[in-house]
C-alpha cells in the first residue's frame, strides 16, 4: 500500500526511531484508511489477534467519534510511501475521570528500534497539551492515561512497565464450539424475545447503557456512540436476541456474525458483542436463556464457534457464567493505566491528576 506523505507532519519527540526516512503525520480520513487497514491485519495476523478491520469499519468509528478528533488524534508514521506505524488518543468519562486511552501500533519488522516509545511519548504530550484547553475532557477532573493490551504478545508487558504503565485489571476473550451440546434454558416467566425494530434501537440501546453502569468503571456513552454502533457495517440486528417485560427491556444479547471478517481469517464465528441485563430482572436465568438462544441461532446458521469478551474480574460474575455454558479462556489481555501529572497553572487550578 502507497501513498504520498504530504498531510500535516508532526515532529515525534525524544531519541529519533531507527527507521529510514521516517515520517510522521496527522490522519487523513480520505486518503489514510486503506493503508490503516492493511497495517492492523498486518500486525494483527503476525500477534494472532482476530479482528481485522476494513477501511469502511476504520471510517464508521472515525465519523462518529465521542471522546476523539480523528484528524488531530491520530498520528501516522511512514518509512518512505510504507505505513509502519500509528497512534491515537481517545478520551472517556469514567466515574468522574477522564480515561485517555493510548494505542501505539509497530509493523512487526521494525520493532524494537524505538518508533513504539516516539509515538506513544508523542500521544502522552498531546494529551497533556490538551487538557488545560478543555479539548481533552473537563479540566477539572482527575486524568489517566490507559491502554489495552494482548497479553500473548510477548512485547507487551515490557514496553508497558518501561514507559511507567501499571495493570489495572484483566480482560479475557472466550471461544465455544457450537457442536457441543447447548443447554435448554427457558426465559423466565412472563418474559418474550421479539424482533427488533428500528423504533426498538433507541430502547434497547438505553436499556444496555443502563445495564452496564454496574460493570466496572463504565463509560458515559454519548449520541456519536448510539450513531455508530447503528451505522456499523454488517450490522444485522436480526441476530439480537432482546428480552421484553411488557414495555419495558429486561435484557439484550447483541449479536454479530462479521462475515468478512470470518471469511479473511478462514473462522467460522459468531460474536456475543453484548449481553446485559437490568437490575429488576437479575438472578433469575435471563442472561443464561438469552445466550443459549443466542448459541442456537449460530448453530443453526452452520456457524462453528461462539466468542465473546470479558472483564476476567467481573463484578457480576459473568465468565463463570460464560464458563458454564462452554465457553473457555482463549487469550488474556490486560489494562494498563497511568497517572498524569500537571504544572499547577497561575491561579493553582491543575496539578496532580491521578
Amino acid at each position: 500500500m502507497t501513498a504520498a506523505v504530504t498531510h500535516q507532519r508532526v515532529k515525534l519527540p525524544g531519541p529519533a526511531p531507527r527507521i529510514d526516512r521516517l515520517v510522521a503525520q496527522h490522519l487523513d480520513i480520505d486518503r489514510d484508511l486503506p493503508a490503516l487497514a492493511e497495517l492492523i491485519e498486518t500486525v494483527n495476523r503476525h500477534d494472532g489477534v482476530d479482528w481485522l478491520p476494513t477501511a469502511a469499519s476504520l471510517r464508521n468509528e472515525y465519523e462518529h467519534p465521542s471522546g476523539q478528533d480523528p484528524a488531530a488524534d491520530i498520528v501516522l508514521a511512514w518509512s518512505g510511501d510504507r505505513l509502519v506505524g500509528f497512534v491515537s488518543t481517545d478520551w472517556r468519562l469514567r466515574e468522574g475521570r477522564v480515561h485517555h486511552f493510548v494505542a501505539p501500533t509497530v509493523h512487526p519488522e521494525l520493532r524494537h528500534r524505538g518508533l513504539g516509545q516516539a509515538l506513544l511519548r508523542w500521544a502522552e504530550a498531546h494529551v497533556e497539551g490538551g487538557i488545560p484547553t478543555g479539548t481533552m475532557g473537563p479540566p477539572e477532573l482527575p486524568h489517566l492515561l490507559v491502554g489495552w493490551a494482548d497479553l500473548e504478545i510477548p512485547e507487551v508487558a515490557p514496553f508497558a512497565a518501561a514507559a511507567g504503565y501499571e495493570v489495572d485489571h484483566y480482560g479475557v476473550m472466550m471461544v465455544r464450539r457450537l457442536d457441543e451440546p447447548i443447554p435448554d434454558a427457558p426465559l423466565p416467566p412472563g418474559l418474550e424475545v421479539r424482533p427488533v425494530r428500528s423504533e426498538d434501537h433507541r430502547p434497547i440501546w438505553e436499556a444496555d447503557t443502563e445495564a452496564f453502569l454496574d460493570h466496572r468503571e463504565p463509560a458515559e456513552r454519548t449520541d456519536a456512540d448510539f450513531v455508530g454502533w447503528f451505522s456499523q457495517p454488517e450490522l444485522d440486528t436480526s441476530l439480537w436476541e432482546v428480552a421484553w417485560d411488557g414495555d419495558e427491556i429486561a435484557g439484550s444479547c447483541l449479536n454479530f456474525v462479521w462475515a468478512a471478517e470470518n471469511e479473511r481469517l478462514g473462522l467460522s464465528r459468531g460474536w456475543l458483542e453484548h449481553v446485559s441485563v437490568r437490575r429488576p430482572w437479575r438472578k433469575r436465568g435471563l442472561a443464561t436463556a438469552l445466550m443459549c438462544r443466542s448459541l442456537r441461532r449460530f448453530r443453526d446458521m452452520g456457524l462453528a464457534e461462539a466468542a465473546l469478551g470479558a472483564d476476567a474480574e467481573n463484578l457480576t460474575g459473568a465468565v463463570r457464567l460464560y464458563e458454564s455454558l462452554g465457553f473457555h479462556r482463549v487469550r488474556t489481555g490486560a489494562n494498563y493505566r497511568k497517572g498524569l501529572v500537571l504544572p499547577a497553572d497561575p491561579d493553582g487550578e491543575l496539578g496532580n491528576r491521578a
